[in-house]
């Protein structure tokens, strides 16, 4: 369990995180928000790489601010920014992660194996990351976080780089985890969350604006999002509304837009998908 406990981030005298109070019990999360929300600098802090400027984040009863070697032994982290070592394979980088972790629970060379074969790296596990694609860095950099099955696994943007087959395979891994373990996720790609998460956690500017389900996150959306068509003509007019989709037909474009009232008279009302619901959510806050 994850308890946040008046979380405040200050860095000099801007507030980044205002006062975040929040309990987290298990399965995944999906963690999302405009950039510069927060969820970035939230994230460090839960793996306990950043300290709060108050407030405390206590993982299964450890406190980040004074036990944070206790929370860290339990966190697989990856951050949307990492470093790997060129120089070495993903076998042996994956044999420095297993020396690090240093569980004598795990048979580490099952465990490699089992990542290895998990995020679709046994055939390149004797190149050297220096000749890896972004997206097997990215995979890479999935299996070291997965390692030993920790109790709290945490993704920043984890599916950056992964093409639609690896993204599907990423998606599966977690929804088998997530079962036995807490994940939370943040991620800018919908589908990850829409088909992942069990609960949705929406940052803006620095606070928790919405907690709850996916469903109830699209269900803010109801009464707000239109579909209609236009001429090519007419394009001018879609200028002032907050567009969800501008598709170009065999003739003229197919459009939705989310506004209180209806844009155009021949526009109908239809349902919100999750990712208007969201965005609907944070123009209703003031973005």
């Amino acid at each position: 369990m994850i308890e946040v406990s008046h979380l405040t981030k200050k860095f000099m005298k801007k507030k980044v995180l205002h006062d975040l109070n929040l309990t987290i019990e298990g399965g995944m999360i999906g963690l999302i928000g405009p950039n510069g929300a927060g969820k970035t600098t939230f994230m460090r802090m839960l793996a306990a790489v950043s300290k709060p400027s108050f407030g405390d984040i206590l993982v299964n009863g450890y406190s980040i601010q004074k036990e944070a070697s206790s929370v860290r032994k339990d966190i697989g982290y990856l951050p949307q920014h990492f470093q790997l070592y060129p120089q070495l394979t993903a076998s042996e980088f994956l044999d420095y992660v297993g020396q690090l972790k240093r569980d004598g629970f795990y048979d580490h060379e099952r465990e490699k194996n089992r990542l290895l074969d998990a995020l679709n790296l046994r055939n390149q596990q004797n190149q050297k990351i220096k000749t890896f694609s972004n997206g097997m860095k990215q995979r890479l950099g999935i299996a070291q976080a997965l390692y030993g099955e920790p109790a709290l696994m945490i993704f920043d943007e984890p599916s950056a780089g992964l093409d639609p087959e690896e993204r599907l395979r990423f998606r599966n891994l977690m929804a088998d985890v997530s079962s036995r373990r807490t994940v939370i996720l943040s991620t800018h790609i919908v589908e990850d969350i829409e088909s992942s998460c069990d609960t949705l956690i929406v940052l803006n500017k620095g606070q928790v604006i919405f907690t709850g389900a996916p469903s109830e996150l699209q269900s803010k959306g109801n009464g707000l999002v239109w579909e209609f068509d236009l001429e090519d003509e007419d394009w001018n007019r879609l200028t002032g509304l907050q567009m969800t989709l501008t598709k170009r037909k065999a003739e003229g474009l197919h459009c939705r837009a989310i506004s209180p009232v209806a844009p155009f008279d021949f526009a109908e009302a239809v349902n919100p998908t999750l990712e208007e619901g969201y965005m609907a959510l944070i123009e209703r806050d003031g973005t």
